[in-house]
């Protein structure tokens, strides 16, 4: 399936994460602070929670009802109580927009 816009680049605050919803997906979208942008499901997967409500620092999220971080780059979680990964999505940047592919990627976690 072909890439989806989904914000203006400029629309991404330097580590905060931004709700969108791709193909009926909620996905978190961050910009770390050497503009590389990152997308993974919204949702933690210990609770019904939205990440991107949370803390981000460097290239990970923390839910910010039970403490779980996950990794930007490969959507694991990096403590408990989640032991289960969110999905990732591959991003571009084109013509200063944000372009999501709604299929998760293949990622070794």
């Amino acid at each position: 399936m072909a890439s989806v816009k989904v914000c203006a680049f400029d629309d991404l605050v330097v580590n905060q994460a931004k709700r969108v919803v791709v193909d009926g997906v909620p996905v978190a979208v961050v910009r770390d602070a050497s503009d590389q942008v990152f997308a993974i499901g919204d949702t933690c997967t210990h609770g019904d929670i939205s990440l991107s409500e949370g803390f981000v620092e460097g290239e990970t999220i923390e839910c910010w009802a039970h403490g779980s971080q996950f990794s930007l780059t490969s959507g694991k979680p990096l403590n408990l109580p989640a032991y289960e990964p969110v999905p990732v999505f591959e991003v571009e940047i084109a013509d200063g927009d944000v372009l999501i592919d709604p299929s998760p990627k293949k990622v070794n976690v």
